[in-house]
């Protein structure tokens, strides 16, 4: 299968392209990083004439649109950028894929959800995204729905905690590895506390998503994890992990406003539709996660 990846060198993008190549398709990257390789193409969504180029030469079958201001502190930060790019961008590459036939496999994000608590469902009809990239990313749903009446064959995927050891490294990463990296280098962490999450490996993540290539109808589908543990345990698994007492390395403080206190994923309809295992547990994740953080900041 033919298929263009937007936001092809980001952290999801950069595991999913050699992946998706390993399952013999044929593998067009799409970013706005300035390099020059004959798989590559330097392109903003947001200049539809550049990105029609991409679309007009290769003809993709399925389209991986992860390319998306991300994070809630840069969204907050950058909030004319998030509503160019996650909505404006995705315009642009809906209407690329309704006239070459593509399909699009829109990426989403469990901050659609807000703080409603209970189990987060797909079929929920309360949800109450309360940052704006939630909110960008919750209208790009709306959008993708409204474009499916008018021909886009499309499917949305609302990843639910990915985590992975070469993620970023930075304070606007996701508490995985902004831990790993604080923890080793010494410096103590923040925790919320009541906080509770679901995790999953990146390397399980990609595999789900390459499943999706073969779903033929329209979903939206949490992408996710259904080991679920509290921040605080897993601060302590960290602490423990790196020989580290847990009182004087982690602060425990109120949730922030802006983020959510628990987020547990429905993932029935993902097992269901792709009949997918995961492979990493939590445990070994973490102690991936530690061991590569270590490696990259001696």
């Amino acid at each position: 299968m033919k298929i263009l990846i937007t936001g092809s060198e980001g952290n999801i993008g950069s595991k999913l392209v050699p992946f998706l190549k390993s399952k013999g398709h044929q593998i067009h990257r799409c970013d706005i990083i300035e390099k020059f390789e004959d798989d590559y193409t330097l392109a903003n969504i947001n200049t539809l004439g550049d990105f029609y180029t991409t679309f007009m030469r290769f003809r993709p079958d399925a389209v991986y649109h992860l390319a998306a201001m991300v994070s809630r502190m840069t969204c907050e930060d950058s909030p004319g950028m998030t509503i160019e790019t996650n909505l404006y961008g995705l315009y642009n590459v809906i209407v690329l894929c309704r006239e070459f036939g593509s399909r699009l496999i829109y990426f989403s994000t469990s901050e659609v959800y807000g703080p409603i608590g209970g189990l987060l469902s797909e079929e929920r009809r309360d949800l109450a995204p309360n940052n704006l990239y939630g909110l960008s990313k919750y209208l790009g749903e709306k959008l993708v729905q409204y474009e499916i009446t008018k021909g886009l064959n499309a499917i949305i995927v609302r990843p639910v905690m990915f985590y992975d050891e070469d993620e970023t490294l930075g304070c606007h990463r996701s508490a995985m590895i902004r831990f790993a990296e604080n923890l080793v280098r010494g410096n103590k962490i923040t925790i919320h506390k009541e906080a509770k999450r679901s995790w999953m490996h990146i390397s399980d993540g990609i595999e789900i998503l390459e499943r999706l290539l073969y779903v033929k109808h329209f979903h939206i589908i949490n992408i996710g994890s259904d080991e679920v543990i509290t921040m605080r345990e897993l601060a302590e698994m960290m602490c423990a992990y790196l020989g580290l007492n847990y009182n004087d390395m982690v602060n425990e403080i109120e949730l922030p406003e802006r983020m959510t206190l628990v987020k547990i994923p429905d993932i029935r309809r993902q097992k269901e539709l792709t009949n997918y295992i995961n492979k990493i547990d939590l445990k070994t994740g973490v102690g991936m996660v530690i061991d590569k953080v270590k490696s990259r900041i001696k």
